[in-house]
């Protein structure tokens, strides 16, 4: 059993962090840190992008053996696409961040986000990280999920309180995202903490499996960025027992887990770059798990699909013609198109709806798109937003 809780990373015990500005945006903060009081398992997710950001490298570097104690992350900068002195400025920042815990360098690990192809201005980091590091508490959670951000609007933070079999253990995450988004694995950056005990191996296998879960089934334009990663911190301060892949404690912290990363998830796809409505698109009725997924993005990426979603325009043709295109074996006469329960087109041809209600649904902020294929038993739910004139404006002038 787990239930929400206030707070974010600095809920589980041991765990501090703080958020500063630092110069690399003009006012707003672009500089964070998160710290265990004691070296913790650590696993990560990484962008499947073939184009991978120096900070990335760096951390699949550090976390082979699958510990770290420290995260250090900036925005405003991606440090990506930068060559040699790219790989030394992150390098730089994980030595810097080492040498003021006196802990070794291969536990910190770095994350950057921002625009790609520009040098970080190193000068000014250095300075940061100094001033940094005496400012973590536990109450910096908020200052870190700010000084990640990029073009999104508002923070995301989430915790969650887990009851296990012998004691209390906390998860918390903050993540940043809001365009670049279609994980796989992942278009955003995301740091989770839990003060449960849990062995590297297994951390991983949980990892994956929750963002597969959740990261890996949203979209907001369908592309996928050079430097984002998902990263978990378990420093089993709760006192508990470590956590097996047998138990019921097992069963309790992955369903909290999931919890926490499909919160995240949800609120990158409310943020998406000038979204208006956030969308469900449920497939029912598939063969496999794999065809679901497969016809469900092909609805959620569909920029035809998008803009009648932004306009409001009940035009299901465009929802039909998706899920014909996405490649997978269907048959028109068996398919079944509702929105919000309202039924639009099934047996191979529309149905009698009255034109107002549709109308009047296609407004609602929250909208979910049903799709039945009545050809199996698989289902999915998919997450997405409209497309946007504001998504083109920040897009367009996203350099300048």
């Amino acid at each position: 059993m787990f239930r929400p809780i206030d707070g974010s990373i600095t809920a589980a015990k041991g765990f501090k962090a703080a958020g500063i500005n630092c110069g690399i945006k003009k006012t707003k903060k672009d500089l964070g840190l998160i710290f265990s009081e004691v070296e913790a398992s650590a696993a990560a997710v990484y962008t499947e992008n073939r184009v991978k950001a120096a900070p990335l490298l760096v951390t699949q570097e550090h976390l082979k053996k699958g510990r770290a104690q420290a995260i250090i992350i900036n925005s405003g900068c991606a440090n990506a696409c930068t060559g040699l002195k790219g790989h030394e400025h992150a390098l730089r920042m994980t030595q810097l961040v080492a040498q003021g815990l006196n802990i070794p360098t291969d536990l910190v690990l770095v994350a950057s986000t921002g625009v790609i192809g520009r040098n970080l201005p190193m000068d000014l980091v250095e300075k940061g990280i100094q001033r940094l590091i005496p400012l973590l508490g536990s109450d910096g959670g908020d200052d870190v999920a700010e000084a990640i951000l990029t073009t999104d609007t508002v923070p995301k933070r989430v915790a969650v309180e887990v009851q296990l079999s012998d004691s209390t253990v906390r998860i918390g995450g903050i993540a940043k995202g809001s365009g670049m988004i279609r994980p796989n694995m992942g278009t955003m950056l995301a740091f989770l903490t839990t003060d449960a005990r849990v062995e590297e191996a297994l951390l991983r296998r949980l990892l994956v499996s929750s963002v597969e879960r959740s990261f890996n089934l949203i979209t907001v334009d369908g592309d996928t960025s050079t430097n984002d990663m998902v990263v978990i911190l378990a420093n089993g301060m709760a006192g508990a027992h470590q956590i097996t892949g047998d138990s019921r404690d097992y069963d309790a912290f992955c369903e909290a887990l999931d919890f926490v990363t499909g919160e995240l998830a949800k609120m990158i796809v409310k943020d998406g770059e000038g979204a208006t409505k956030f969308v469900t698109v449920s497939v029912r009725g598939a063969r496999n798990h794999e065809e679901a997924k497969r016809v469900a993005f092909a609805v959620a990426k569909s920029s035809l699909v998008k803009t009648a979603l932004f306009g409001e325009d009940p035009n299901w043709g465009r929802i039909i013609a998706a899920v014909g295109a996405s490649g997978v074996e269907v048959e028109e006469r068996k398919i079944s198109l509702a929105i919000d329960g309202l039924v639009l087109f099934e047996k191979g041809e529309k149905t009698d709806y009255a034109e107002r209600e549709a109308r009047r649904i296609f407004s609602n902020p929250s909208i979910k798109i049903q799709i039945n294929l009545n050809q199996g038993t698989e289902s999915i739910n998919v997450y997405t937003c409209d497309l946007s004139y504001d998504y083109v404006k920040i897009n367009a002038e996203y350099t300048t």
